[in-house]
């Protein structure tokens, strides 16, 4: 039997000396100090068991962290809050030498000599300013951290020398220093009152941030857009600068969207016959190969959804690009794809007609009325079927949309653009702004224009600058106006504080001035209001919640056009005309939420059309999978798989306890307690009447609900015709549950790594 007192302890220097369990168990005793249902001795005999001879002081802290994070279960949820105290301990004394972390000013210095900080915030800021600031740091707040969010702040957001993973902060001073970057061209006289509101929403976990402001903002980098959208034309000058600006933007920590349907069809002559062009696959490679070749600093790899219409010539051949069948000489499987569809196809699908595919270059006009004139683009679409000259292929709606939703089934990754929502329900006016693309997570819907070369005057690359509320975090809808106000603000400072590589993005950016404001926690705010996803019992709630995070949002940056002016390409939205997104829903809502709007919305148009908006979109939902672990919260707006979620990450599993497990594990409507996605796509209509952007909802499917174990194809095009029905502009991915055991799983893949974890 081992002698614990007898083994020795390797210093960080080399000596060795006698363990010090009187010393491990007094940190022990701290780190459970007001926690229930945790015992210190089965963390000591648990960690005891792995100590040997000559261990290094490190690891006897890894060691105890471990056995505290294994005993995580529904049964002892605190044990998450341990193993966190435990964490932040370890975190402190590696980026300090001790527990108690230095001055502000102290350690900005040291990190800005190290070059790990931007020399501007010790030129921008007194030291009267630090020291107000250091005396309002709350690092008690470090210790309200779940352990999974203590690993996930260790992997990808602290400062960090990322070859060795020794870390040089810790989470407090994350906090403060975003906020004074983001805050520090305010006046003197407000930019401190802003910075402490800000830093409370955001170290309260009320806002939360993306992956790129919290890993980047503070750091001589000054990329922070978690999305970019990117469209390719059809030459070769626009395909080798699409390509071009997808390495730029994978190297700074972007998920990327690409719009590739303007690429014409294999076997179309190109210069004037003497060659037949080899299609789209070799280009979608191309971009492939682009957003693979660079790892985003460390924190993730890069990741990209590209886009295409479904009456492209080649749209069979597209469909099956991720599949595992075939040949890698006909599959393209490292990316994910959008498919756009609009009213005509649709209509194709319902009233059993067929789909006619063209090569979009042979069919001039319909590219464009695709998106900007749906009228124009059946009157068009008819004739050029009608039209003997021109190449096509005909086949059955029913044909084309099933083998599309065969493959969103089989890969879980074929997500549905619906163009002309997009653009009907949208800020901006199709005739002269058309949206024709989303990005990595479909939550992006923002105008661009293809690159002809990496310094075109006309081309446009979207981004999109992203943050959340937590809505599990708010007593009241009126608290919303506070966090909607501290939210628009550093996102737009951001806008100018950031760098951009390209011109294109720099001037859309400045154009357009685009955010994307979102949520997380939604199934515990529904489980606190006692409703649920599936009865429809959440949507009169979803509905006042969502007037009321859109209307404030509108209103701060209507604020804030007042002060320092309305973006410049307002008028190219629909606002600068008065119409809100009140005017523009589809109207089938009504029928499941008849809740009145009860904010003043005629006057918030009267001030829009007065004075204008300093954004031209100001919300999105986006999956914040990794965001969501940092607030200890629910995923964005999904139900989670169980009570205790295991998240996969680069640093292994982290088991997470879903918020006020205590008080409310009875509450929650788990995913696969939903009968069906009915209720859900519902709750994501009602979202999407207000939201200007697009939503990243999800549809999810248990085989053991119907005969013979599989989902018919009936129910997956009954669902894509709801979810059509109710508005939504978007699909993310199709979940299909796999018999694991979903009490104590929830794998989501965190966006395919891609940067919308906000």
């Amino acid at each position: 039997m081992t002698d614990f007192q007898s083994l020795k302890v390797t210093k960080r220097d080399g000596r060795q000396e006698p363990i010090n369990l009187d010393k491990i168990h007094r940190v022990l005793e701290w780190a459970a100090e007001g926690l229930d249902n945790v015992s210190v001795s089965q963390v000591e005999l648990k960690s005891q068991i792995q100590l040997y001879d000559g261990i290094r002081s490190q690891d006897i802290h890894e060691t105890i962290i471990k056995a505290a994070a294994d005993l995580i279960s529904t049964e002892t949820p605190d044990y998450q809050y341990m193993a966190a105290r435990l964490a932040i301990f370890h975190l402190r004394k590696i980026a300090y030498g001790q527990f108690e972390p230095p001055h502000l000013f102290d350690h900005v210095t040291t990190l800005t000599e190290m070059k790990r900080y931007d020399q501007h915030i010790l030129r921008d800021y007194s030291r009267d300013e630090f020291d107000t600031l250091n005396d309002y740091l709350d690092h008690s707040r470090d210790l309200t951290f779940s352990y999974a969010a203590v690993k996930q702040l260790e992997g990808k957001y602290l400062i960090q020398d990322r070859v060795s993973r020794r870390v040089y902060e810790s989470p407090q001073m994350l906090y403060m220093l975003i906020g004074m970057c983001l805050f520090a061209d305010y006046p003197r006289d407000t930019r401190l009152g802003y910075i402490k509101r800000f830093y409370d929403a955001i170290s309260l976990f009320k806002i939360s941030l993306p992956t790129p402001i919290m890993s980047g903002v503070r750091s001589p980098s000054r990329q922070f857009s978690s999305c970019v959208l990117i469209e390719c034309g059809d030459s070769l000058d626009s395909i080798n600068a699409t390509t071009s600006a997808i390495v730029k933007y994978v190297s700074l920590r972007a998920g990327i969207g690409i719009n590739a349907g303007r690429i014409r069809a294999v076997g179309s002559p190109i210069r004037g016959g003497e060659a037949q062009h080899t299609g789209c696959i070799p280009f979608f490679k191309l971009f492939q190969a682009a957003v693979k070749s660079c790892s985003q600093g460390g924190v993730r790899g890069g990741a990209a959804t590209l886009f295409y219409p479904l009456w492209h010539l080649e749209v069979e051949s597209l469909l099956v690009l991720k599949n595992n069948r075939g040949v890698e000489e006909n599959r393209v499987r490292h990316m994910d794809y959008g498919v756009q569809i609009n009213r005509t196809l649709y209509q194709r699908l319902i009233k059993g007609g067929n789909i006619t595919l063209f090569s979009p270059h042979e069919v001039p006009g319909l590219y464009e009325a695709f998106f900007a004139d749906q009228d124009e683009f059946e009157r068009l679409y008819e004739q050029y079927e009608q039209d003997p000259n021109i190449r096509k292929r005909s086949l059955p709606a029913v044909d084309l949309f099933s083998l599309m939703m065969q493959e969103r089934s089989s890969t879980g990754r074929i997500y549905i653009q619906n163009v002309d929502h997009c653009n009907t329900h949208s800020p901006f006016d199709p005739k002269v702004a058309p949206v024709r693309q989303s990005n990595l997570c479909l939550e992006i819907a923002l105008p661009t224009s293809p690159l002809e070369s990496m310094d075109d005057a006309n081309g446009e690359i979207a981004l999109c600058t992203l943050s959340a509320l937590n809505l599990g975090a708010i007593n009241s809808l009126d608290e919303l106006e506070e966090l909607a106000e501290l939210a628009v603000r550093a996102l737009d400072s951001l806008l100018d504080y950031q760098d951009y590589p390209i011109e294109a993005a720099r001037r859309a950016s400045m154009k357009r001035r685009t955010l994307g404001i979102g949520v997380i926690n939604f199934a515990n705010y529904l489980a606190k209001n006692g409703v649920k996803y599936s009865d429809g019992s959440g949507n009169n709630l979803t509905h006042r919640t969502f007037e009321a995070i859109q209307y404030y949002l509108l209103k701060a940056s209507n604020k804030l056009a007042r002060e320092r002016g309305a973006c410049p390409g307002f008028n190219e939205t629909v606002y600068a005309r008065g119409v809100l997104p009140i005017d523009t829903y589809k109207k089938d809502l009504d029928a499941i939420c008849s809740e009145p709007l009860h904010l003043d919305w005629e006057a918030l148009r009267a001030d829009i059309v007065a004075h204008g908006l300093r954004n031209s979109t100001l919300s999105s939902l986006m999956p914040s999978e990794t965001s969501s672990q940092i607030s200890n919260a629910t995923n964005g707006i999904e139900p989670p798989r169980g009570l205790v979620t295991v998240k996969q990450s680069k640093d292994g599993i982290l088991k997470q306890v879903v918020p006020d497990y205590q008080e409310l594990r009875h509450a929650y409507e788990l995913l696969w307690q939903m009968p069906s996605n009915d209720g859900y796509l519902q709750l994501v209509g009602i979202m999407q009447k207000f939201v200007d952007q697009a939503i990243s909802a999800n549809t999810n499917y248990d085989p053991q609900r119907f005969e013979g174990g599989r989902v018919p194809m009936k129910q997956l095009l009954k669902d894509l015709l709801t979810a059509y029905k109710f508005g939504l502009k978007t699909l993310y991915y199709q979940n299909t549950r796999d018999g694991a055991d979903d009490a104590q799983a929830d794998l989501a893949d965190d966006c395919a790594g891609g940067a919308c974890k906000i």
